[in-house]
């Protein structure tokens, strides 16, 4: 059998798939032509042998067909729409004012380019204050460990009792986790720092900016600034009735289509207007399941989009 040659119908201005796909399959037909053949009569070839010197008619010309097996096309319209390939929405993890817009709307994008600016001063001054409480705290660790080397050997003379230098041993490593909480808090303070600047998930092509400068965002309302989808190739989706998805499967089962080979799943999309995209895909899958309102199963297909013609 053949798997399916999809014809994906995009818009007429843009190619977005409004109008149909058409599944392809090959059912090979053998065509069987008789030979003709053309002889003479009984009468006619005596009268041809007939004559001096015994010169007849030539013989006869003899038509001859080989039987042959062919592929013949058969076609299902089916609607379909473009996806992109990747889709990222794009999210404040902070809380602040926008201060600037750093991209151009409608361009490409790559992944960890900053997109937006939030206002970081009161996050470059959480920054300095952990750095202060760490060196406060890296100070006070220095200086108990510092008593508790001392007091051992006192304790060891008994010149003080064995509570105190415990009590000095259990400050100092008091000390140390402060100097490790410290740390922690200048790491987390840092990546607040870091998050005033937002920055592209994914490589791909930006839309318009859903936020303007001056706008008042955070990471608790979840407000979605921009949107990047990456279209150098697109999905086209479409659905197919269960029961020709069936119907076909028997068919393969029974011998009744046959594959066409490594090219059986090309996708072609076609525009509203006929137009035909130049770029053809492939077949990625058929869904599992029939969605039990339509009857309908899912099938997606991948086709290049260099050029970004193809638009979600």
């Amino acid at each position: 059998m053949s798997t399916p040659l999809t014809k994906a119908t995009p818009g007429s201005e843009r190619p977005s798939l409004k109008a149909g796909a058409r599944m392809l399959y090959l059912l090979p037909l053998v065509i069987s032509i008789a030979a003709v053949l053309t002889a003479c009569g009984k009468d006619e070839a005596a009268a041809g042998k007939g004559g001096p010197g015994g010169g007849g008619m030539p013989p006869a010309n003899v038509g001859v067909v080989t039987v042959g097996q062919q592929a013949v096309a058969l076609q299902t319209e089916l609607p379909g729409r473009v996806e992109a390939l990747r889709t990222a929405q794009v999210r404040a993890r902070v809380n602040g004012v926008v201060l600037k817009r750093l991209f151009t709307e409608g361009s490409e994008v790559k992944a960890g380019q900053a997109l937006f600016l939030i206002d970081p001063a009161p996050y470059q001054a959480q920054f300095d204050s952990a750095n202060a409480n760490l060196a406060k705290a890296q100070a006070n660790e220095a200086q108990a460990a510092a008593q508790a080397a001392r007091n051992k050997p006192l304790a060891d003379a008994k010149a003080i009792s064995q509570q105190e230098y415990i009590t000095s041993v259990a400050t100092a490593k008091a000390a140390a986790a402060d100097v490790a909480a410290a740390k922690a808090a200048v790491v987390q303070a840092k990546l607040s720092l870091d998050y005033a600047h937002v920055y592209a998930p994914i490589s791909g092509r930006i839309g318009r900016a859903l936020v303007t400068e001056g706008a008042l965002v955070g990471a608790s309302d979840a407000t979605q600034l921009a949107l990047i989808q990456q279209v150098s190739s697109v999905y086209v989706n479409f659905t197919q009735s269960a029961n020709e998805v069936q119907a076909m499967r028997r068919a393969l089962a029974a011998g009744q289509l046959r594959s066409a080979g490594a090219n059986a799943a090309q996708v072609e999309v076609v525009g509203d207007d006929g137009t035909v995209y130049p770029r053809t895909g492939k077949l990625l899958f058929t869904d599992l399941s029939v969605d039990p309102t339509s009857g309908q199963v899912t099938l997606r297909a991948e086709v290049p989009n260099p050029d970004g013609l193809l638009l979600p």
